[in-house]
């Protein structure tokens, strides 16, 4: 007999709109606490609330709901985008490519965690259905096509998306990305017996060289977290932010929103001398899993970036039985200091058949470079061979 089931798509053109109990349901599988904290409603709605994810800002939720018989079923997360800034899966040539055709690439519709390169899911649903993930990616080209937008754009997807992604005729791109494993390490020490003999005196040195001048490191976490440490990274923040990409996208007031609604996920590192904090690294905390976020300091000393983003990390991991740590987006200098190559991967609806054919063809190119470069890039790493 056929389902008779009543099937409704709404859009929320706010976070807020969604109640947080129906999205971390839905984001956990059911659990209704994520796995992933960037997939938690708190971190979506700290991000709105701040007024860094908004229309203002370029980021005008438009998130897809689905429910049957008024039982929600099916969320993904979506924006309606005046720009590529804050997504780290780069299509400015596209964008470029369509407008010198006459044509118009923004706006677009883009499913992401917003300035958050880790990898999470994006269709998500209360027992994995692949139905229910088939209609949120036809929901989304509907809308597309609603809104006039030039295309949709998933970004940091999992393998399991990618496969349901293709299957409905999206095109699909991989990158690269540095993370550490576990292997049941008892110690920092015991990791560096797996790396090569000039590789282990390497980070001892790096180690050592970052916490001289007596340089000291600490883990801030939970109920321990001030404003007074919010305040010292988020001059850490600006500083890096300022100089690498001219203005940064999270404000001061996030920080603070986010410390009152996730503090318990929150690992936040911190260097200080003898004048008090000169630098410090945010993190978040999954079940299995640290992500490295954001970095910066007020003082310049030599190797204590690969001590407080990756060291540190590696400790915290190894400390609290965690499998692996996801240090950010790009940095093949990650390679030396025990991170490995792992594909990362984006799934893309182009309205426009000339420009999907053109990128259709790139992407195919750019895959099997991907998988060449990471096939490179393994025999580098500095763990021992056999």
């Amino acid at each position: 007999m056929a389902d008779q089931s009543e099937i409704t798509i709404a859009i929320h053109p706010s976070t807020a709109s969604v109640p947080a109990s129906t999205w971390n349901t839905l984001a956990s599988g059911g659990s209704g606490n994520p796995d992933n904290p960037f997939l938690d409603h708190a971190f979506f709605l700290a991000l709105e609330e701040a007024g860094c994810a908004t229309a203002r800002t370029g980021w005008q939720p438009q998130h897809i709901l689905i429910s049957r018989d008024d039982e929600p079923t099916g969320l993904m997360p979506l924006f309606l985008k005046s720009h590529s800034m804050g997504e780290y899966v780069f299509d400015h040539a596209w964008a470029d490519a369509i407008e010198r055709a006459g044509g118009r690439y923004y706006p677009k519709l883009q499913s992401s965690v917003p300035f958050t390169p880790a990898s999470a899911p994006k269709l998500l649903t209360l027992d994995g259905s692949t139905d229910t993930q088939t209609l949120l990616l036809q929901a989304a080209q509907a809308l597309a096509e609603r809104l006039d937008a030039s295309s949709v754009h998933a970004t940091f997807v999992t393998a399991e998306e990618e496969a349901i992604a293709a299957g409905a005729n999206w095109l699909v791109r991989h990158d690269t990305q540095f993370h550490w494993r576990n292997d049941g390490f008892s110690s920092f020490e015991d990791f560096l017996e797996t790396l090569q003999s000039r590789k282990r005196k390497a980070i001892r040195r790096e180690r050592r060289d970052a916490l001289a001048e007596g340089i000291v490191c600490e883990w801030v976490t939970g109920g321990d977290l001030t404003e007074a440490h919010w305040d010292a990274f988020y001059a850490f923040y600006m500083d890096t932010g300022s100089r690498k990409w001219g203005r940064p996208y999270l404000n001061r007031e996030f920080f603070s929103r986010i410390s009152a609604a996730m503090a318990d996920r929150i690992v936040l590192m911190l260097a200080r001398d003898d004048s008090g904090y000169i630098a410090g690294a945010l993190n978040f905390l999954g079940k299995d899993t640290l992500y490295g976020r954001n970095w910066g300091a007020v003082r310049d000393v030599p190797f204590l970036h690969f001590e407080l983003c990756y060291y540190q990390a590696i400790d915290f991991a190894i400390a609290h039985g965690l499998r692996r740590v996801e240090a950010g987006a790009q940095g093949q200098h990650k390679l030396a200091r025990g991170y490995a190559p792992v594909t990362t991967r984006s799934i893309h609806h182009l309205v426009h058949p000339g420009l999907r054919r053109a990128v259709a063809d790139y992407l195919e190119d750019e895959r099997r470079m991907v998988v060449m470069q990471n096939e490179e890039l393994a025999e580098y790493t500095p763990f021992r061979k056999g």
